[in-house]
């Protein structure tokens, strides 16, 4: 992995920009519910609160975000958005776009899971494959913007998107107040870099700390080195955290983050069939990882209470492992 280069970049987001989005979007998005499971308590040793973003409009988070970019936007002046996405995020976005009565176009690899890609188009979103990886990605996005003209909606490095996701935590710490630690999964950031500003706001001795997998492991180079580092194209089961941490997500990460940890394959898809076992969810890969790293006391947890983002639901049902009978190698 090789450092990225700094580059021009708006306005890192505050907390003030997470309540304004809390009470642009409350109208529109779903209030999630915050779950325990005494099974799960007494496997983790610890009391665990569980904020069910999986519940969320488009089964992920990422509807905050989105909903909070395109409410500030004015459809008659910008008709159509783009973007490129592992899945969540373009499903969010064609969502959105579709209750403003705008247009959407994501670009997508085309080894994203059939499921997540289907849910996009079924949105109403026009579907622009692309190969994997981040930088084909952009390079996709940046031939169609070179042609069409569309308002650019980053899935995860634009002030806005930040500030909507971070409008769980809001909830989450308005509902239980007295965290001890909360933490959510780290793929490009916006999660992560949302949380943080809430839970410094709200409860500044909280601990925050990050989730991803080893086998993409930027944001844990990134956080330890000191500067951004990125990955290409990440072999992980969690595909929703398969992008490189971004620009102002770094920012967020490095100033307000207290750690990040990494889990194996195996350990998330272990998660995932506890968190179904115990709380009767079935959530994503990338959903599982903060889960996976607190089962594995990489979050220090004995004894106190934790917060857990479940960011998402979108399995795809035919390749979920453990349903599907399939063994990790």
């Amino acid at each position: 992995m090789n450092a990225v280069p700094g580059a021009n970049r708006p306005r890192v987001p505050g907390f003030g920009d997470v309540v304004a989005a809390a009470a642009r979007i409350s109208p529109h998005i779903v209030r999630t519910p915050v779950m325990r499971s005494a099974a799960f308590d007494a496997r983790a040793g610890c009391e665990v609160y569980f904020k069910c973003e999986n519940l969320q409009t488009g089964g992920a988070f990422k509807f905050r975000g989105a909903m909070n970019v395109l409410l500030q936007l004015d459809p008659a002046r910008t008709p159509v958005v783009i973007t490129h996405s592992s899945g969540n995020h373009g499903t969010a976005l064609a969502l959105a776009a579709r209750s403003r009565g705008m247009r959407a176009i994501v670009v997508i690899p085309r080894d994203s899971t059939r499921s997540k890609i289907a849910a996009i188009e079924a949105a109403g979103a026009r579907v622009e494959l692309c190969d994997p990886g981040l930088p084909a990605r952009e390079k996709r996005l940046a031939e169609i913007l070179a042609n069409e003209t569309a308002e650019l909606v980053h899935p995860f490095d634009d002030p806005r998107i930040i500030a909507g996701q971070g409008t769980a935590a809001l909830e989450f710490l308005s509902e239980i107040p007295a965290l001890d630690l909360i933490s959510t999964p780290v793929g490009g950031g916006g999660l992560i870099g949302g949380t943080a500003l809430a839970a410094r706001a709200v409860a500044p001795k909280i601990r925050v700390v990050a989730a991803e997998p080893a086998q993409a492991d930027d944001a844990w180079q990134s956080f330890r080195s000191g500067e951004r580092r990125a990955v290409s194209a990440p072999q992980t089961i969690a595909d929703g955290l398969r992008g490189s941490i971004g620009v102002l997500n770094f920012e967020l990460l490095r100033t307000l983050v207290d750690d990040v940890v990494t889990v194996s394959e195996a350990e998330i898809v272990a998660a995932m069939r506890v968190v179904l076992g115990d709380l009767k969810l079935v959530i994503e890969p990338s959903s599982a990882v903060p889960v996976a790293a607190l089962l594995a006391g990489r979050l220090g947890g004995t004894g106190k209470r934790i917060g857990i983002v479940l960011s998402g639901g979108n399995v795809d049902l035919d390749a979920c492992p453990f349903l599907a009978g399939v063994r990790l190698p």
